[in-house]
């Protein structure tokens, strides 16, 4: 059995990020078989057991994770083109008054806050920002299980047998898409349902089959819905919820 990089194995286990495994290594707060391991680029075999120091678990329990209802104009991670990222978009005022979390807002908490995943700029709904990197791997990539479903109001004529391509049939980039969950709402809107976050995927695959996207909405993320949440405000991830 071959040995593999300790911080790769952290991090497809679900513990943290990779980047957080480093860390953690180098303070000393892994352990392979109960002995601490602090040498960056250490390998190990799969089935060793890796267990996390307490100051490990007490450093992720302080992370927080927040939804925000992100409204168009606004970019998900970085500014770019004179668009505004949506992270200036959360401070006490924006706060969700029904957020009923035991968190009080501070600065603190939007430090290190990345985006686990992608919503276009002309696109509105959920938007997960989290400083927890196990959240981010959860979220992100290719080998991701989570289910995210978005409403789309169209234009347009939808060829013949359009629909069953909108649930498996089409390709991007050279790439077959992931089979989908397509489904008319009524005469104007779609509800999609993917597994996969192509740029711009949604809309490019509406117009392979004569369709011309007007607005995209993201309302759920996994087991997580956007709800009642109003447009440019956002709440903390609850303890009890789950993607």
């Amino acid at each position: 059995m071959e040995k593999i990089r300790l911080s790769k194995l952290m991090s497809e286990q679900g513990l943290c990020s990779r980047r957080e495994a480093d860390d953690y290594i180098a303070r000393g707060w892994v352990k392979v078989d109960g002995e601490v391991v602090s040498e960056l680029g250490t390998r190990i075999l799969p089935t060793q057991k890796i267990t996390l120091e307490k100051a490990a678990q007490a450093k992720q329990q302080g992370r927080v994770t927040i939804l925000l209802h992100k409204p168009v104009g606004y970019v998900s991670g970085q500014a770019e083109q004179g668009y505004k990222p949506a992270i200036l978009l959360l401070d006490a005022s924006t706060r969700w008054d029904q957020d009923t979390t035991p968190y009080r807002f501070h600065r603190s908490h939007l430090l290190g806050l990345a985006p686990a995943g992608r919503l276009d700029i002309d696109s509105t709904g959920l938007l997960v920002l989290t400083q927890d990197g196990r959240i981010a791997k959860q979220l992100i990539g290719e080998d991701s299980p989570i289910e995210k479903e978005y409403l789309v109001r169209v234009q347009g004529k939808l060829v013949g047998n359009g629909l069953a391509l909108l649930n498996h049939g089409l390709s991007l980039d050279g790439k077959k898409l992931k089979p989908a969950k397509v489904s008319w709402q009524n005469e104007d809107q779609l509800r999609f349902i993917l597994n996969e976050g192509k740029k711009r995927q949604i809309r490019r695959m509406c117009e392979m089959v004569g369709l011309r996207v007007t607005a995209l909405k993201r309302v759920r993320i996994g087991k997580v819905r956007l709800g009642e949440l109003p447009q440019g405000q956002w709440r903390y991830l609850r303890p009890d919820e789950q993607f």
